[in-house]
């Protein structure tokens, strides 16, 4: 037995990934599951990036290797994209660098700039990855709590009173994934405030900004790009591309360059064709978001109704393609083993995201309006 490394040791499989095989051999048994838990976007990318794949294929040097860097036309792309919609003024040359989507980003980032000791302040709840990417990475998660009490949103003062010392990156998100909870600019700007005071680089990260939120912005709505900010963005939810993996990571020449050293000796460039077809999303109008957000709420609807059949508590004001939401009288995920295993519907239980989320369940809208009326339909029967 050749053991593995202590990096990997204490770090378990991905949630999904567990699940889904789950999922699977449910199915194969013959039990038909409705999956609501996965944020995997169903509905097609515009028909601009589907366009811009095939006619890509064609294109000289197609099928070679590419830049680490990206496009000149994918950063020129991110660059337009942050004008239009965000009102930032950024340069594709020097401060965009494209991701094979934002996960790969969190992981890039923490080996880029973390040694062992070092603490990363996490959210609970939040994307597991953060968590995970920091111990694989050597460092020390340090989780900050968010509570329904105070709208979900970092506690500064709070974290002002602890010892700070060994911190070296802030992660935020907003809109915050699981809970849909959206930070204002006062918000963000104190945020990056604390950063600064510190000397700790903030990393948001932003893939939720045009689903369902009347208000996309940036964190360098509030800060300039010259700040120690990064940013994350990402075609997969905002664009329909998840399987696609098209991303970028936004910020100043200097914090970039430790990531593309890093990046450069683990992957290899993106396949030109889908860079092309990237580019051609981000330049689609205001009008493409507005259609899917209008079918995104058709969605919205129906999980309320799904939340209210087994007696949940949620929020109609959150942002985002999920509904979190709190249970009553189980912990969330007694709720989704026994929605499961009734009645064949999957809801993802909130401790995936922390204990912060032991009481709660989250509902994802990545499902067309018949089957989530097929899973009402099936949970009315309890």
């Amino acid at each position: 037995m050749i053991n593995p490394s202590n990096r990997v040791s204490g770090v378990r499989s991905y949630y999904f990934a567990r699940k889904l095989k789950e999922i699977a051999e449910l199915r194969a048994s013959g039990i038909d599951v409705i999956n609501l838990g996965i944020g995997s976007p169903d509905m097609l990318p515009p028909k601009e990036a589907i366009d811009g794949l095939i006619n890509g294929l064609s294109e000289d040097r197609a099928h070679q290797y590419q830049s680490y860097y990206g496009l000149v036309e994918l950063r020129e792309a991110f660059e337009s994209f942050y004008e239009e919609h965000y009102q930032v003024s950024i340069n594709g040359a020097d401060n965009i660098l494209p991701l094979i989507g934002s996960k790969e980003g969190i992981m890039h980032i923490s080996m880029a700039y973390l040694n062992p000791g070092d603490e990363v302040l996490v959210p609970n709840p939040g994307y597991p990855a953060y968590h995970m990417c920091a111990k694989l990475a050597g460092a020390i998660p340090r989780c900050y709590s968010l509570s329904s009490d105070n709208n979900w949103q970092i506690d500064l003062e709070a974290l002002k009173q602890q010892d700070l010392t060994r911190v070296k990156i802030l992660w935020i998100n907003s809109p915050h994934m699981p809970t849909g909870a959206v930070s204002s600019t006062e918000e963000l700007q104190a945020v990056v405030q604390f950063g600064r005071d510190h000397n700790i680089l903030i990393c948001h990260d932003n893939p939720y900004a045009f689903i369902l939120n009347d208000h996309p912005q940036s964190i360098f709505n509030v800060c300039t790009i010259e700040d120690n900010v990064l940013e994350l963005t990402s075609l997969s939810k905002s664009h329909h591309m998840s399987g696609w993996r098209v991303g970028a990571l936004v910020g100043k020449s200097e914090l970039l360059d430790p990531v593309i050293r890093f990046k450069s000796n683990m992957d290899s460039g993106m396949f030109k064709p889908i860079q092309l077809a990237a580019a051609n999303a981000l330049g689609v109008k205001q009008h493409w978001y507005d259609t899917i957000n209008t079918e995104y709420q058709h969605r919205r609807t129906v999980a309320y109704q799904i939340l209210d059949s087994v007696n949940c508590e949620y929020s109609t004001d959150a942002a985002g393609m999920f509904v979190w939401a709190k249970v009553k009288g189980e912990s969330g995920e007694a709720l989704s083993d026994r929605l499961l295993m009734d009645v064949g519907v999957f809801l993802t239980p909130g401790i995936v995201f922390g204990t912060q989320g032991e009481s709660y369940i989250r509902l994802s809208l990545c499902s067309p309006v018949d089957l989530l009326t097929k899973a009402l339909n099936r949970i009315s029967t309890l």
